[in-house]
């Protein structure tokens, strides 16, 4: 059995949550070090080891809580739990199996009491962890036409269209926990997603962005909901929130000529 990350049941979830990401996420950097075989069995091994880790730590630290993990079969165990751990063990294992990608991130998230009430987003090749224990603050907005995070591989056509009628750049980068935090950052304005995804994919990051003040809610304008029967999340916004209204705009007047996609 591992060691367990230092803590006990009174421990605060912010930092049970903060201790996790960056716990796995040195294991993911080590094996990644210590590698010498081909990419797919690194990144195959990577969301095995992640996941083991995570799971056994909340089975012995948080033993009532359910799990919704990306790399473990789901159940309807969950459903019922007052408290459910969201985790992504590896966001990003494309980027994570191309050694030396530093855009790939650990996702742990707490939903309670229907909303999030913790998480962390660990970005282990890039040496920190944000997290709803220090809530980082989010730099001014610099001057300029409006950046959008996009998906490096997979750019959504949806997203392609805003952009052009925004007149937005787009910035490419990695993974969905990467573009997420790239707002908290400052490094781009928003990242508004519309391609399918899951709550694993956006559960930590959300969390982490709502902490330090910024604009989340589905493309409609909704709010992001979690522990649903079927963890299928196709959409969402994250945004700074002085340019939220002008991107949810921008999205229902695209919307009319075309349905997202």
């Amino acid at each position: 059995m591992p060691a367990t990350v230092a803590g006990t049941e009174s421990e605060s979830d912010h930092a049970l949550a903060r201790g996790l990401a960056e716990r796995a996420g040195r294991l993911l950097l080590d094996l990644r070090e210590g590698w010498s075989g081909e990419a797919a069995d690194l990144r195959a091994e990577g969301d095995r080891r992640s996941n083991e880790l995570l799971l056994e730590e909340l089975r012995i630290l948080r033993p009532q809580d359910g799990v919704l993990s990306e790399e473990s079969p789901d159940g309807a165990a969950r459903l019922a739990a007052e408290r459910v751990w969201i985790v992504d063990p590896l966001d990003g294992t494309r980027e994570f199996g191309e050694v030396p990608r530093d855009d790939w991130a650990v996702h742990v998230a707490l939903w309670e009491a229907d909303r999030l009430v913790a998480g962390a987003v660990a970005r282990p090749a890039r040496g920190d962890v944000l997290a709803t224990d220090a809530p980082p603050v989010v730099p001014e907005r610099a001057a300029g036409r409006l950046r959008l995070a996009v998906s490096r591989s997979r750019p959504p056509a949806f997203v392609t269209r805003l952009a052009e009628h925004l007149d937005a750049e787009l910035v490419p980068m990695g993974s969905a926990g990467i573009k997420a935090t790239a707002v908290v950052d400052g490094v781009v304005d928003a990242y508004v997603h519309a391609g399918g995804q899951y709550e694993w994919d956006s559960a930590a990051p959300v969390a982490v962005a709502e902490a330090a003040g910024l604009h989340t809610s589905r493309i409609d304008g909704s709010a992001l909901t979690y522990n649903r029967e079927d963890p299928l999340l196709p959409d969402l916004v994250i945004a700074r929130p002085e340019v939220a209204t002008t991107l949810l705009d921008a999205i229902r007047t695209i919307e009319k000529d075309q349905p997202a996609s």
